[in-house]
């Protein structure tokens, strides 16, 4: 019986040594793996209970205590191992200490993913010997949803599947996803991104830049342009167009929103009458306005008349920031920086600094069923500035109430929704699905439009802010969030001297050293 007991402890053993070598060797035989493991532990449990008389009667022996001790030891440390290697399997926990936290899922992927309501998948088409680079990127993505399954193809072994999915070019993924498919050639975080937004969000949404009153120009790469956030859109799944309402007369049917960036002159009364039938059936506006030029000046008095209406009136004057915190990156104190920011849905969470080249003042008015709210303050070491000719000469002005001068905190935007007057009825909801959004009427004014032009994108805030407010003009609360940030470049450049002096130093100067304090070391023992 003895023999019997030990040829089977013997088989356990060898069951238990097999399931470790799959589960390293050929993980994909996990099943297997699992079935070995059990029945390799339960051959070695037979085996325990066959000996117990033995163990009984050794066990009063003292180098027997002393082995059991040591046993308990060791069985009490693989516990440990096993109860670690069980919560690490478990839970996915990863510190990134990059500068710029570019391992890191971004807070909008993060809300893309956890939003999936339907089964995801993304199929990775590339060479076998890339697998495991991009399974260390893409795993964070399955475990931060579970509607999302990843499937890897060798294009070398599988060209069927390839052709049939008419990829052209290794490390290409495809993305499914209720019935759209999306294709990937970059597998940076914000092109995955983008594609589950495109994926998720279906139709392409349309926003329409006015022109023909010297706004700036989203084609333009010019430093006042706006060709950067342009093309941020796109990954939002917004397309743009420019729009000139003196030609049009009216805002196209289907415009997500209507964007004023920077005005020069004023709006035509026909082009106001326009506006405000877009936002009676519904529409959303994006207004960005400049401080006047001069004192006095009442710019754009037909524009900001019309958004008085709506409970946003214009200052005419400049903020000027006298906190220093625009210093960490070069501006003087006509860029008000704001840090922190009143509970809104576009500032949700949002924990960036945003400045604003030389803005000007909005104030909150009540207006009979409208809501405007400010939603972006500078601190309290700020104020308005009436005095615009005293800064454009570059003299020193100070806070002085008496000449209107208002004490921060001062609002720099405004966001305002009212029912739409004249919407159609909203198409009833599909079989099972959820209600489409009640049609509202939202209007966001800024106070400067160089904070999202292209000089105004080196501040990581601005751009995520731009795009978080049309993510609310147009409904999609799901964009609302910060975005993947681009990697930095820390590459450290040096001349050829400098190189040369390094090498001198790291291959004959520091071995010299060490070898010869070992040399003190022994003479001085001796």
């Amino acid at each position: 019986m003895a023999k019997i007991a030990a040829i089977i402890g013997w088989i356990g053993t060898a069951l238990v040594v097999v399931a470790l070598g799959l589960r390293f060797l050929k993980p994909e035989l996990d099943v297997y793996r699992t079935y070995t493991a059990w029945a390799g532990l339960v051959c070695i449990l037979v085996y325990l209970i066959a000996q117990w008389r033995e163990s009984a009667t050794g066990a009063s022996a003292r180098t027997t205590k002393m082995g059991t001790m040591s046993a308990v030891s060791v069985l009490a440390m693989l516990a440990i191992l096993v109860a670690v290697n069980y919560l690490g399997v478990r839970q996915n926990k990863r510190w990134d200490l990059t500068g710029n936290q570019i391992f890191s899922l971004s807070e909008q992927t993060l809300k893309v993913l956890r939003g999936l309501d339907a089964p995801a998948k993304l199929t990775v088409y590339d060479l076998a010997t890339n697998f495991d680079r991009l399974k260390a990127r893409l795993e964070e993505y399955a475990y931060q949803s579970k509607q999302l399954t990843i499937e890897y193809v060798d294009i070398d072994r599988e060209p069927a599947r390839v052709r049939a999915a008419n990829v052209t070019a290794p490390g290409t993924l495809v993305l499914e996803y209720k019935g759209r498919v999306e294709r990937i050639t970059m597998a940076e975080e914000q092109d995955i991104a983008n594609a589950f937004i495109k994926a998720t969000t279906g139709q392409e949404k349309k926003v329409y830049f006015v022109q023909g009153h010297g706004e700036k120009d989203p084609a333009s790469a010019d430093r006042t342009g706006y060709s950067a956030v342009a093309e941020a859109l796109k990954g939002d799944n917004y397309g743009f167009e420019k729009l000139v309402l003196a030609q049009t007369s009216a805002v196209p049917d289907g415009a997500t929103a209507v964007v004023v960036a920077g005005p020069v002159t004023d709006f035509f009364p026909g082009e106001i009458d326009a506006l405000k039938k877009y936002l009676a059936k519904g529409g959303t506006l994006f207004a960005m306005i400049d401080p006047a030029e001069k004192t006095g000046d009442a710019t754009l008095p037909v524009f900001t008349g019309f958004l008085k209406e709506w409970g946003i009136e214009v200052g005419n004057d400049i903020v000027v920031d006298a906190s220093g915190v625009g210093q960490m990156f070069g501006a003087g104190p006509t860029v008000p920086v704001a840090a922190s920011y009143p509970a809104h849905p576009i500032t949700d969470r949002f924990n960036l600094m945003t400045a604003y080249p030389l803005a000007r003042s909005l104030t909150v008015a009540a207006v009979e069923g409208k809501t405007p709210q400010s939603i972006i303050e500078t601190s309290d070491r700020s104020w308005a500035e009436k005095d615009l000719d005293g800064l454009a000469a570059g003299t020193d002005v100070s806070l002085d109430a008496t000449k209107g001068d208002r004490q921060g905190p001062i609002s720099l935007a405004v966001a305002v929704s009212a029912a739409a007057t004249d919407a159609p009825p909203a198409p009833a909801p599909a079989a099972g699905g959820d209600a489409p959004p009640r049609p509202e009427t939202r209007i966001v004014v800024v106070g400067d439009s160089d904070f999202a032009a292209n000089v105004g994108l080196g501040v990581q805030g601005n751009k995520d802010l731009f795009l978080n407010t049309l993510g609310w003009l147009s409904q999609q609360e799901g964009l609302i969030a910060v975005r993947p940030k681009a990697p930095e470049d820390r590459r450290l450049t040096m001349t050829a001297d400098e190189v040369s002096r390094i090498n001198i130093l790291s291959i004959f100067l520091i071995p010299a050293a060490i070898f010869g304090l070992g040399i003190y070391t022994w003479w001085r023992r001796r």
